[in-house]
């Protein structure tokens, strides 16, 4: 699966990566939205990676090689593209709603691997969200699920505002 996913990666682009119909695709597509999630705090730390390492270990059946190429390779597309709608549009049109459902609660996870929410992070939850079809219902009921499989207090969880550097 890893040569498949480098083919893939060498020749990704704001036109093409719609048109790949593969589970590749899929996958970098919400590894970049995981990395996107990791890194507007200003840091993307070790916990944070595990925990994308750990979700799309799980989630898209690799081992911990693969995984650790897709997010290497996921940041690089992510360092590369400055807009994220080709990758949420890629989710929107080729997941059925309880995928794009479980791509949510893969971000919150993420989002929450630091164990803080940033306010940055909850907009571009709500944001990606929407992009992807999936209701403010939903999306709340995904984080309900994470905070309490973390041990977080959804509603005590300590939020800090991003400086400005």
């Amino acid at each position: 699966m890893i040569n498949r996913i480098k083919k893939l990666f060498s020749g990704i682009d704001a036109g093409n990566l719609e048109a790949q119909d593969t589970i590749e695709v899929h996958a970098l597509a919400a590894a970049v939205l995981m990395v996107e999630a990791a890194r507007l705090d200003g840091d993307f730390d070790r916990s944070e990676r595990q925990s994308i390492r750990s979700l799309v270990t799980k989630h898209f059946g690799l081992d911990d090689a693969e995984a650790d190429d897709l997010i290497a390779e996921a940041e690089a597309v992510h360092d590369d593209s400055n807009h994220l709608v080709r990758f949420t549009r890629t989710i929107k049109e080729t997941y059925p709603p309880e995928e794009r459902i479980a791509i949510i609660e893969m971000l919150w996870e993420v989002v929450y691997a630091d164990g803080l929410l940033h306010d940055y992070e909850a907009n571009l939850l709500r944001r990606i969200g929407g992009l992807i079809y999936v209701s403010d219902r939903d999306r709340g009921a995904a984080r309900k699920r994470v905070t309490e499989r973390l041990g977080i207090d959804g509603t005590g969880a300590t939020h800090r505002r991003q400086s400005h550097r």
